[in-house]
């Protein structure tokens, strides 16, 4: 569904993303994880044409999207949920419900109300609330509501858990982790890394603007330096006594 080759992106002339490389197979869920300022969110950015490339190709379904801007990305069935949600807080739920569909362009929807109400109950009972008044985890489901009504091919999603309890992070991730196994191809950027191992299928770890490790998200959670770097030194002794995982190490198999 999603290619990125050797991918180069900055601001202002300073280079933030050096040479990312990374795929996401159709109905595959993928993470990016990695420390502040590593440039997660500019790669989703760059990704769905938000932020402009320097070099590098960007493919969805094959097609050469590269430079295209982002209604166009979004015309094409690539939709991103963004970081801090940035729901329209002075219309009603059902209101930001309904603009999302705007996105549908000349496709079929993939949900409608019903199918997000069932995903997220509350929405349904807070229809005619006011989205501003509404939780930060309610915003949340509210956001991904929105992209879901555009009939989304692919999912990209910025820091969903952000700012919000254990919880509600928790119900969050279970709501993507289900739209996944409907089918549908989903692309994390989340902060919270061992949350977003335990939900995705594969990860790339991202140090400094370059791929360091990427593959299969349970081996990623048990391999030491991943623990030791990204996830916290709590678990680094018993994960070390589970032996050596075949994740691949992107810096020892540099040239």
């Amino acid at each position: 569904m999603l290619e990125v080759s050797d991918l180069h992106a900055g601001y202002n002339g300073n280079e933030v993303l050096h040479g990312i490389s990374i795929e996401v197979a159709e109905g595959d869920m993928v993470a990016i994880i990695g420390p502040n300022g590593a440039g997660k969110s500019t790669l989703l950015n760059c990704i769905s044409g938000l932020v402009g490339v320097t070099g590098g190709s960007i493919k969805l379904g094959g097609q050469e999207i590269t430079g295209q801007p982002a209604f166009r990305n979004s015309r094409a069935g690539m939709l991103q949920v963004p970081e801090g949600r940035q729901i329209l807080g002075e219309l009603t739920v059902l209101e930001n419900l309904q603009l999302g569909s705007t996105a549908l362009h000349r496709r079929a929807p993939t949900h409608d109300l019903r199918s997000i109400y069932t995903l997220f109950p509350i929405l349904e009972e807070r229809g005619q609330q006011v989205a501003g008044s509404l939780s930060g985890g309610q915003q949340q489901m509210l956001a991904i509501g929105r992209a879901l009504m555009g009939g989304p091919r692919m999912l990209l999603l910025d820091e969903p858990s952000l700012g919000l309890s254990p919880l509600l992070a928790k119900q969050v991730l279970g709501a993507l982790r289900e739209l996944n196994r409907q089918g549908l191809t989903i692309l994390l950027v989340e902060q919270n890394a061992r949350a977003a191992l335990r939900a995705t299928s594969r990860a790339y770890v991202l140090e400094q603007g370059k791929v360091v490790h990427h593959g299969p998200s349970a081996e990623l959670a048990q391999d030491p330096n991943v623990i030791a770097h990204y996830l916290g030194q709590a678990e680094s002794a018993s994960s070390a006594r589970a032996g050596p995982s075949s994740v691949h190490n992107a810096k020892e198999a540099s040239p």
